[in-house]
C-alpha cells in the first residue's frame, strides 16, 4: 500500500530523515514512534508531499508519488493533526463536507455522509452539526477531525499526534474508539506518536525511530520482548511487558463466574483491570456478567516471560 525506499530529507545541511525504508500493508495500523526530533512527523509529511524528499522513492498503491498530482494524492489520504485543523468560521457539518464538496459530490450525498461520520465518531448530527469549532471541547473537536478525514472514504489515513492535545481521560477514550473504528473500516493508517502506551494500544506494527533512522520495526510484542539494542529497551522502560497488557481487553479473559459489585466497563484493558485490582487490593473483579482474575492476568505475563527466554 505504502512503501519508502532509502528516503532522505535534508534541511540546509541537517539530515532529518536518513535513508529509511519501510512498507505499510493494506489495512494496517502502522505507528511511527520515537522521541521529539526523531523524524517521525517529517516522514509522515513526505508521504503526502506536504514537504519534498531530498532523495529516495515513495510509492502509494504501487505507484510513485511523483506520478500523482499533489491534489490527487492528497484526496486519496485523510489527514488528522494534533490541533484538528478545523476551519473556525465553518460549522461542524461544513468542515466534514470540505473534501466531498471538492470532489463535487451531490449535496444530498454530502449531507448523508456527514451525518454518518458524526455518528461513527459518537456525536449526534442534530446536536453537533451546526456548532462552530470554538463551541466544542478538545475531545469533540478531535472526533470531528477524524470524521472529516474519513468523509471522502479515503483508503489511507495519516495521523500526526492526533490526540496529543486532549486531557488524559478523553485521550484514552479516543484511542479506544479510534481503534474500533479502524478495525471496522479497515483503513490503512500511519499514526505518529511519542507516547508508548498509545503506540502499544493502537499498533499492528511499530516503527521506532531515533535521529532520523529506524532503530527497530515489528509488532508491539516483538519490540517489547526482543529489543534489538539498549535504546529500544530503555525507550520502553522497565514496565515494557506490563505495558503490553494495554493491548488486550479484560472481557476476552473473563470467567463465567458472576461477582457482586459495580462491573468494570466492557472496554477495560488488562492493564486497567490490573491497576484497579492493585488499588483495591482484590484478586477478582466483575465484568460483563462474569469476572476477571489476577491469576488470569499473571498467566498472560508469564507466557510473555517464556517468549523472552
Amino acid at each position: 500500500m505504502i512503501k519508502l525506499q532509502n528516503v532522505v530529507k535534508n534541511y540546509e545541511g541537517y539530515e532529518a530523515v536518513k535513508g529509511i525504508s519501510l512498507e505499510v500493508k493494506e489495512g494496517e495500523l502502522y505507528v511511527l514512534l520515537g522521541p521529539s526530533g526523531c523524524g517521525k512527523s517529517t516522514t509522515l509529511r513526505l508521504i503526502n508531499k506536504m514537504i519534498d524528499r531530498t532523495s529516495g522513492e515513495i510509492f502509494v498503491e504501487g505507484e510513485p508519488v511523483d506520478a500523482f498530482k499533489v491534489e490527487s494524492l492528497r484526496k486519496k489520504m485523510g489527514y488528522v493533526i494534533q490541533s484538528t485543523g478545523l476551519f473556525p468560521h465553518m460549522s461542524v457539518e461544513e468542515n466534514i463536507a470540505t473534501v466531498p464538496r471538492l470532489l463535487k459530490w451531490k449535496e444530498v450525498d454530502i449531507r448523508k455522509r456527514g451525518e454518518e461520520m458524526l455518528r461513527l465518531v459518537g456525536l449526534s448530527p442534530e446536536v453537533y452539526g451546526k456548532k462552530l469549532p470554538k463551541e466544542l471541547s478538545g475531545g469533540e473537536a478531535q472526533r470531528v477531525g477524524v470524521a472529516r478525514a474519513l468523509a471522502a472514504d479515503p483508503q489511507i489515513l495519516l495521523m500526526d499526534e492526533p490526540f496529543g492535545a486532549v486531557d488524559p481521560i478523553s485521550r484514552v477514550r479516543l484511542q479506544k474508539e479510534f481503534r474500533e473504528i479502524q478495525k471496522k473500516l479497515g483503513k490503512t493508517v500511519i499514526f505518529v506518536t511519542h507516547d508508548v502506551e498509545e503506540a502499544l494500544l493502537l499498533a499492528d506494527r511499530i516503527c521506532l525511530m531515533k535521529e532520523g533512522n529506524i532503530v527497530q520495526e515489528g509488532t508491539p510484542e516483538e519490540v517489547i520482548l526482543r529489543p534489538k539494542d539498549p535504546f529500544v529497551e530503555d525507550f520502553f522502560g522497565k514496565e515494557g511487558t506490563l505495558s503490553l497488557l494495554t493491548r488486550f481487553k479484560a472481557m476476552d479473559f473473563r470467567e463465567e463466574k458472576p461477582l457482586p459489585g459495580e462491573p468494570l466497563p466492557e472496554e477495560t484493558t488488562l492493564k486497567e483491570a490490573l491497576s484497579t485490582m492493585m488499588l483495591l487490593g482484590v484478586g477478582r473483579l466483575p465484568i460483563g456478567g462474569g469476572s476477571i482474575t489476577l491469576a488470569a492476568i499473571m498467566e498472560v505475563i508469564r507466557r510473555w516471560s517464556h517468549e523472552e527466554e
